[in-house]
């Protein structure tokens, strides 16, 4: 019975959605084409733009991710889906990371 537990606990962890963990110092390289938009500092520059700076790392991930599978269809979707087709996973979460820890 102590087995059948722990392989469910197991099966539950490793079936639970990851946690952004992106490399901030790689996402800097990487977001420097953001900045045209959301500003160098994370502080957008063209009014009604999101800011980035300080943003959840996570809601970051998964606005990136949900760009470039073309499931986020509102206002920005035609400048934001080519610049998130261009990034792979590592990329997103390296530039969410970057942004997230802007202070």
């Amino acid at each position: 019975m102590k087995k059948v537990l722990a392989l469910a606990v197991l099966a539950t962890v490793m079936s639970a959605p990851s946690m952004a963990a992106g490399d901030a110092a790689a996402g800097k390289a990487k977001a420097a084409v953001c900045s045209a938009c959301h500003g160098a500092d994370g502080i957008a520059v063209i009014p009604g733009y999101p800011n980035l700076k300080g943003q959840n790392e996570q809601y970051l991930v998964n606005s990136l991710k949900a760009y470039k599978n073309k499931e986020r269809t509102g206002a920005m979707a035609m400048m934001m889906q080519p610049q998130a087709a261009m990034l792979n996973d590592n990329d997103i979460a390296n530039v969410s990371a970057y942004f997230s820890q802007m202070k």
